[in-house]
């Protein structure tokens, strides 16, 4: 994010919100702390397989470029 962004970003209260709110806000941000944690923890593992196979294709070899992959996130 650049510098310019940082500067208009609003700044959130917490302890200024009603409760509802509050609760809806800290439950999204943890649903997208979660899913972001379930994404890195997949790349790693998609790091470390020597062979990637993807419906029997093999998109990735140990020591070769990754091709024919992409990751789509429908969110």
């Amino acid at each position: 994010m650049s510098t310019k962004n940082k500067r208009k970003l609003k700044k959130l209260d917490l302890l200024e919100m009603p409760n509802p709110e509050r609760i809806k806000l800290i439950a999204e941000v943890k649903e997208k702390l979660r899913q972001k944690m379930a994404e890195a923890k997949l790349w790693q593992s998609l790091i470390e397989a020597e062979n990637l196979t993807i419906n029997g294709n093999i998109v990735c070899r140990e020591n070769e470029q990754t091709n024919r992959f992409y990751f789509d996130n429908k969110t």
